[in-house]
């Protein structure tokens, strides 16, 4: 598999793709940030975000940053043209923002940012979305996580990553204390056996990176845990 991936890796390479990445100031999108420069498999990467991040390594020197308004998306169409492949890790939470506002970063800004690049001419759209994420869901969150995919699924990218993390398992300093009990928690089941509950971040921004240079059978795919958790331990370059 690895000798495979980087084949495929090195091909794709030669392509001379760009990308987006939406959320790379959030947990996985800054480790999916790092993982793409790493392995250098685009000629260009723009960063769409509310505000300009500051990087300190010389590595994040070539990203090209495009400042957006989220709630006047429209007026920032040219923002996602030109884009071979988008990455969308944007996300907050109920208890952060309340459910208005969850409702609005969640599905509104994601749905309206994958139509804009679908526009764009974007063919390739990874989507990190939740485990049991379901439209028919009682529970607001697996509820509003199902209806984004259902939606952007509908747009007819050429190719459509969906991955749906458990609990995901970061050093997050920010963290509220019963986040820090989960996290530890599910941070030593994981090291002993495997779990369909949790992944460390890093797995799933080397599964959603490798994922990019396969070839799927439809165009349409869902990665629950234990897919990410497989493909996360299997690398190129």
């Amino acid at each position: 598999m690895a000798e495979d991936l980087k084949s495929l890796e090195e091909t794709f390479r030669h392509q001379n793709k760009s990308c987006f990445v939406l959320g790379a100031s959030g947990e996985t999108g800054r480790v999916l940030l790092q993982e793409l420069l790493e392995r250098n498999l685009f000629s260009k990467i723009t960063l769409i975000g509310r505000r300009q991040l500051s990087f300190e390594d010389k590595a994040f020197g070539n990203l090209v940053q495009e400042v957006v308004d989220f709630e006047k998306l429209e007026d920032y169409a040219a923002a996602f043209k030109g884009h071979d492949v988008g990455y969308c890790c944007l996300g907050t939470t109920r208890a952060k923002a309340g459910a208005d506002g969850f409702v609005r970063v969640d599905h509104d800004y994601v749905v309206k940012s994958a139509e804009l690049a679908k526009a764009g001419g974007c063919s390739q759209f990874h989507l990190e979305s939740s485990r049991g994420a379901d439209k028919n869901s009682n529970f607001l969150y697996l509820k509003v996580k199902g209806q984004v995919e259902a939606e952007i699924e509908a747009l007819g990218f050429d190719r459509f990553s969906i991955y749906r993390p458990g609990v995901l398992l970061v050093d997050r300093q920010e963290s509220r204390p019963g986040e820090w009990v989960i996290r530890k928690f599910f941070g030593a089941v994981s090291a002993v056996c495997s779990t369909s509950m949790a992944i460390p971040v890093q797995v799933v921004a080397k599964a959603i990176v490798s994922n990019t240079v396969l070839q799927p059978e439809l165009k349409t795919e869902i990665l629950e845990n234990k897919d990410i958790a497989s493909l996360g331990k299997s690398k190129g370059k």
